[in-house]
């Protein structure tokens, strides 16, 4: 910070600590290693609807033994998730169908010729991108080229009814054997949880004595890392939307993947706050002087009781999602209320040892010029981490969030949203107010 004595550090100490972080980065589980389906299942999956799709094509009348374009449709068409085959299918049928019709048309009135099949080309390219097809753009002018080449109205038909008998065999498939990929992003989740509850549990254990430097700078670097497994979390729990949506299996349950996106959001705003206080803490440890917040036993102590109630907080939080993606929208259900009763528990008394921290913190700045800025960045870091573990029920998030809420996958490049900054700058000032307000007491 500018303008306190700082304890300089050296390189080789900062280097010690990366290596150390990059060391148990590597050792680390990846968050969305588990893969809904293994390979052996996704090639019967494959192979099952590719014969299917041959089998169907042998009844039509006229069809060929050994046409393969039904099953190379119904390849080309079955995706990870029920919304994208179905989606995969309709494009590609709308790309066949122009593109034949197209050729048909020409071939009607133009004899074959390299400008004519050069003007088909573009001409269907762009109707492609007229009709929005996206990767299935390039089916217009490869259809259109096919019939162009042949002038024959029977393979117009046939490829058309055999794209059809693929995508149709493509949707079975997808409706019978399409996942739902709720339980990977559960477990993505709870991993996460786990990993900021194990370093909150590190930063108290550490501060039974007085931490150092390059202890603190190393609670700082995998405070940061978290953000890339944040992003892999993100990345399993839009897969389990895009797997809710038009699957049949949801049926079984009112909306599997309903509560995951809030409990992401809250413990992406934890691990932001986490940072922070870890920043706090690494500045503290390096102020070479006795109004360091660190420096004082008791203060330390009351510090890593703090500590160590939140990381209680985030384990059970992370259990608590884990169980149950909604589990405060009933509050008198008996689904898991050891895990609530547990969470509401450890929140209380990370409070009770707050307001303690609190007592101990309060300094005169004129007193203590040095470390004062200090004690209240520490405060309102650990109280901004306590409220985003705090349960909220309907009634609350309706106040918070309006009547209704749209299941969605934000993009990680997106800019924030408007409201959120403003509920974040709302309760920065009630935070810095209440600490200002102790202080001065």
């Amino acid at each position: 910070m500018k303008g306190f004595p700082v304890r300089p550090v050296p390189s080789e100490s900062v280097s010690e600590a990366a290596k150390a972080v990059a060391r148990r980065q590597a050792e680390q589980l990846t968050l969305v290693r588990r893969r809904a389906q293994p390979a052996a299942v996704y090639i019967t999956r494959m192979t099952l609807t590719a014969v299917f799709a041959y089998l169907l094509a042998l009844q039509l009348p006229g069809g060929s033994t050994r046409s393969v374009l039904a099953p190379l449709t119904a390849l080309l068409v079955v995706q990870a998730t029920l919304f994208h085959t179905i989606r995969s299918a309709v494009q590609r049928v709308i790309g066949v169908t122009t593109g034949v019709l197209a050729a048909v048309a020409v071939s009607a009135y133009v004899p074959f010729s390299w400008w004519v099949l050069g003007l088909l080309i573009a001409g269907t390219l762009a109707l492609g991108l007229m009709l929005r097809l996206r990767e299935d753009t390039l089916e217009v002018p490869v259809s259109a080229m096919l019939i162009f080449a042949v002038d024959s109205h029977a393979a117009a038909t046939s490829r058309i009814t055999e794209t059809l008998v693929g995508a149709a065999a493509g949707l079975a498939a997808g409706l019978l054997f399409a996942p739902l990929r709720v339980q990977p992003a559960k477990d993505a989740i709870g991993d996460l949880s786990r990993q900021m509850a194990d370093l909150l549990g590190q930063m108290a254990d550490g501060l039974a004595d007085e931490p150092d430097p390059r202890r603190a700078a190393e609670w700082l670097d995998r405070t940061r890392a978290l953000r890339g497994e944040i992003e892999r979390v993100d990345d399993a729990l839009g897969q389990a939307e895009e797997s809710v949506r038009l699957n049949p299996r949801r049926l079984r349950y009112p909306n599997p993947a309903a509560g995951l996106r809030d409990g992401v959001d809250t413990l992406e705003r934890a691990a932001t706050d986490l940072r922070v206080l870890a920043r706090a803490v690494a500045d503290s440890a390096r102020l070479d002087s006795g109004d360091s917040p660190v420096k004082d036993p008791e203060t330390r102590a009351r510090l890593a009781a703090v500590i160590a109630e939140l990381a209680a907080s985030v384990r059970a939080y992370g259990q608590l999602i884990e169980a149950d993606p909604e589990p405060f929208s009933a509050p008198s259900a008996q689904a898991e209320p050891a895990l609530s009763v547990v969470l509401e528990d450890h929140l209380e008394e990370a409070q009770r040892q707050q307001d303690r921290l609190a007592d101990l913190l309060a300094a005169d700045p004129a007193e203590r010029p040095d470390g004062w800025p200090l004690r209240g960045e520490i405060l309102a870091h650990v109280d901004r981490l306590r409220n985003e573990l705090q349960p909220r029920y309907p009634a609350q998030e309706a106040t918070a969030r309006g009547p209704s809420r749209r299941l969605h996958h934000r993009s990680r490049t997106a800019p924030p949203r408007r409201g959120y900054r403003t509920v974040l700058r709302s309760r920065a000032g009630r935070t810095a107010a209440r600490v200002r307000a102790r202080l001065r007491a």
